[in-house]
């Protein structure tokens, strides 16, 4: 299989006068195995769709034709869509769009684009700048996914795949592991990208799951006790949630709650798997709850 920058695609960057921007977070993957290794993550068979976010010069695109029924590749860089739409001419399972990923309906994409397929994958080479946020709107809008194989910066990878007790746990490992199953695929050294970035990749695959993992009362509120555990790292559990609720509730009062779960108060918020989390929020749900109508 060719992949990588292919002389056509040199050809055709100097025919458009492109310069490859970093603004942009243009770092094309140029290595034919990890390329092989994101698509044989993705686990596409001949019924499957994929959403492609940032195709750059369309070297995953080639596989992912080869391999899905169907390939809607999401570019945003406008003097890029020339290039892959004469590249991709002659292949009718490709589409080229050009929206941002941030502003794009997703559900609507799928309704529009992939009826006729089976399941739907999303797979990304994201840029470093806009990968949590595009991560977070993938996950947010309960997408009927099979699951999204991003390569992204090894240090966002790490703090995904984390375990609870761990450094780089925090509140986007509660969040992915809420919604997905987050595995590791491989890691990426800098030097296959051209331009070169200055920090290494990790190619991550999220298992979408078809329920939480969890029991949780107000999903929007968990993560809100959630975000509030990990407000000040340093600080107490106790210290960190009773700055940083987002309802006011005296200091005794919220150490007792923790306690009665069965958490101790003085532990930091990385310490909690997402199930305390899940107890916790729903126990100061009911207290928030008890507190809004008191008030007039």
């Amino acid at each position: 299989m060719s992949f990588g920058i292919s002389s056509k695609t040199r050809k055709l960057l100097k025919q458009h006068n492109i310069v490859l921007k970093k603004s942009l977070g243009q770092n094309f993957l140029t290595d034919a195995h990890v390329l092989q290794q994101i698509i044989d993550a993705a686990d596409l068979d001949e019924q499957a769709g994929v959403i492609e976010i940032g195709p750059g010069l369309g070297a995953l695109t080639e596989g992912l034709a080869k391999s899905a029924k169907k390939v809607v590749a999401i570019e945003l860089d406008n003097r890029l869509i020339p290039i892959l739409q004469d590249l991709f001419q002659d292949q009718s399972n490709v589409e080229i769009v050009h929206a941002d990923a941030l502003k794009l309906d997703f559900a609507q994409l799928i309704s529009d684009k992939f009826s006729s397929c089976s399941k739907v994958h999303v797979v990304a080479n994201l840029p470093y700048y806009v990968t949590s946020p595009i991560l977070v709107k993938l996950l947010e809008s309960k997408l009927s996914l099979s699951n999204i194989v991003v390569m992204i910066q090894k240090e966002v990878a790490e703090r995904i795949l984390a375990s609870p007790g761990s450094k780089t746990y925090g509140s986007l490992s509660v969040f992915a592991q809420y919604f997905s199953e987050p595995s590791k695929v491989v890691q990426v050294p800098a030097h296959v990208f051209v331009p070169r970035p200055q920090v290494d990749s990790m190619v991550i695959r999220l298992s979408m799951l078809p329920q939480s993992p969890v029991p949780v009362d107000d999903e929007a509120f968990f993560f809100q006790v959630v975000r509030a555990s990990f407000a000040k790292r340093r600080k107490t559990l106790l210290n960190s949630l009773s700055s940083s609720l987002p309802f006011p509730i005296e200091k005794t009062q919220l150490e007792e709650l923790i306690r009665s779960i069965g958490i101790d108060p003085s532990c930091r918020g990385e310490m909690l798997s997402i199930e305390s989390f899940a107890q916790l929020s729903n126990v100061l749900l009911q207290v928030k709850n008890g507190v809004t109508t008191k008030q007039p």
